[in-house]
């Protein structure tokens, strides 16, 4: 992934950092790979050749020009592989920095008079290129759509060393953050960069908003400070938003353009959602809930049946609902749903036109728009009806997710399995909780007593939660235990045994929850499911009734699994404006 970093004016200080130890990472045996001619040493080899030395070569062609030097002359880039890619050889990392110049217009193959660059190493996973803007001929290098070109080249490195497999750009990508946004999080102790809040603060006032006064209101709730522009004759032509307290040297608040933020969130794609008027329906949560998830099964078996561009609309709308879905949803899965959210942002993005029009897609802000309007789920009575939305959801995402694979949308193909996963696993928490509140609790049997008399327990541990599955799922057991996630699931038993719990029973209860039969993984989806019953089983309310005892009547220091729990307070950040953390 070659990324293109700032241009500059000082070779030899980038070169000295370049060879030094580093400041964010460790630098480890900092080395030439490659340069624009064979022959020049290395000085972290050669004691002939200083650092200041080379950037005197490099800059040679600068001095010589005939007129002014540009202003920017040093041109940096580094190309970085991903983490699980096998690590390249120097002779590797040579040919890539050699066709990434030529890509660039930086210096062609076989072109003596191009311009002069060196490559440099300091890490297995990535190296620097640095060149100077200037031919040997006296003339300026042809850098149009440089980065787009070496991005091209990488797919083809990729394709032959077997390394992780990226895709073209179709200008669909969400705009990542800059290294001094991330620098500047960091120093702050912030969990992510301005432009990672904003963008999600203003993407979840987007999705559910309804007019332009709807949106200007929840980004303000929100948190934000916003700016319109206004056109001489009234009308609002765009916004910007900033971080409260977050500002630049000159202590200027830092502000940012919806489309600079992504591709979707300019003003005119943003009223693009409320294009069709949305009816409004009050409901009872668990109504609301139900009543979405009818519409969205609906939505995903129309969903571009329409031709390619109703298909496109289609997928918009249907990211909404899920940004929507994961600010309403419960707190045990609310973090999978916005990461589920956050990846099928992309798949959201198709590479074509959109037509507004469709079924799908307005059933689809129907839903969003309902769900946006009641607060978050929070209450055991719900959790059935969250589990049979997210299950719809689930199939929507998979739906959009064969749309995009027959239109060969690769990126968008890929970021909706990602999203999928995701919810997959919210699926199964949901399903483990709901299990959980259905569940009666039985007498565990006692302790066998011993020849000695004394009564002993067996103690958790592998043998024993090897019984567990052998006798709770006879037929799956041997598929289970030979399954590489069966240490994870022998840890969530381990832990259902340790809180009082017949695991057996347990085990029997969220298995018969949901259908087995098409997981990739059982024993994945029964840790999920554990995981469901181990939160709503330990849920703040859950640990106020056993220490109360019941409310009224009946025997026993707990309250039984399945009864009602006290209402909970609302929390802060609830609802569906939650605004952004800020720094005090």
């Amino acid at each position: 992934m070659p990324k293109k970093a700032r241009e500059g004016t000082d070779t030899c200080g980038l070169l000295n950092y370049l060879y030094g130890p580093g400041k964010r990472d460790e630098h480890v045996d900092p080395r030439m790979v490659a340069a624009w001619d064979p022959y020049v040493q290395d000085p972290a080899r050669s004691p002939d050749m200083t650092i200041a030395d080379l950037a005197l070569l490099l800059d040679a062609p600068v001095y010589a020009l005939p007129g002014n030097a540009p202003p920017q002359h040093v041109y940096h880039v580094a190309v970085r592989n991903a983490p699980e890619d096998r690590v390249l050889t120097d002779e590797e990392w040579a040919r890539v920095a050699r066709e990434m110049m030529h890509a660039s217009g930086v210096a062609a193959h076989g072109d003596d008079e191009g311009c002069r660059w060196v490559a440099i190493r300091h890490a297995d996973d990535h190296i620097h290129i640095v060149a100077t803007k200037a031919r040997i001929d006296g003339r300026q290098p042809n850098l149009r759509q440089d980065i787009v070109k070496m991005h091209a080249a990488a797919r083809e490195f990729e394709a032959e060393f077997g390394l992780r497999r990226l895709t073209h750009g179709d200008k669909t990508a969400r705009k990542w953050s800059k290294t001094g946004e991330t620098e500047k999080a960091v120093r702050r102790g912030l969990p992510e960069t301005a432009r990672e809040t904003l963008q999600r603060a203003v993407r979840e006032a987007a999705a559910a908003a309804a007019s332009d006064a709807d949106f200007f209101a929840r980004v303000g709730a929100a948190g934000l400070r916003v700016q319109q522009r206004i056109a001489p004759d009234g009308r609002v032509t765009g916004y910007s938003v900033a971080l409260p307290g977050d500002r630049d040297q000159g202590h200027q608040p830092v502000w940012f353009s919806g489309s600079r933020l992504a591709p979707d969130l300019s003003l005119p794609r943003v009223r693009e959602r409320w294009q069709q008027s949305t009816p409004s329906t009050d409901m009872a949560r668990a109504e609301a809930w139900r009543a979405a998830e009818e519409k969205i099964r609906a939505a995903a078996e129309l969903l571009g049946t329409g031709g390619l561009e109703q298909g496109a609309g289609d997928v918009a709308a249907l990211g909404d609902l899920v940004v929507v879905v994961a600010v309403v949803s419960p707190r045990m899965v609310r973090e999978q749903i916005r990461q589920a959210a956050r990846e099928f942002e992309r798949a959201s993005r198709a590479p074509a036109a959109r037509q507004l029009e469709g079924e799908a897609r307005q059933l689809y802000r129907t839903s969003a728009h309902a769900l946006s309007r009641v607060p978050a789920a929070a209450g055991r009575s719900e959790t059935a009806a969250v589990l049979a939305l997210l299950a719809a959801l689930l199939a929507a995402v998979a739906a959009a997710q064969r749309w995009h694979e027959a239109q060969e949308h690769r990126a968008q193909a890929q970021a909706a399995s990602r999203a999928g996963h995701l919810l997959r696993e919210a699926v199964e928490v949901t399903a483990g909780a709901s299990a959980a509140d259905r569940f009666r609790t039985r007498q565990r049997r006692p302790a066998t007593p011993s020849r000695s008399g004394r009564r002993t327990r067996a103690r958790a541990g592998e043998r024993l939660m090897t019984g567990v599955v052998q006798q709770a799922l006879p037929e799956r057991s041997r598929e289970i235990l030979a399954d590489a996630a069966w240490p994870a699931l022998r840890e969530r038993l381990t832990k259902v045994d340790a809180a009082g719990d017949d695991p057996v029973e347990v085990l029997r209860a969220v298995a018969a929850r949901r259908e087995l039969d098409t997981a990739q993984s059982a024993a994945e989806v029964l840790s999920w499911r554990l995981d469901g019953w181990l939160k709503q089983d330990g849920s703040p309310s859950a640990a106020a009734a056993s220490t109360q005892g019941p409310a009224t009547g009946g025997t026993g220091s707990g309250r039984p699994r399945g009864t009602s729990a006290p209402t909970r307070r609302s929390a802060p950040g609830d609802g569906p404006n939650k605004g952004p953390g800020r720094a005090r």
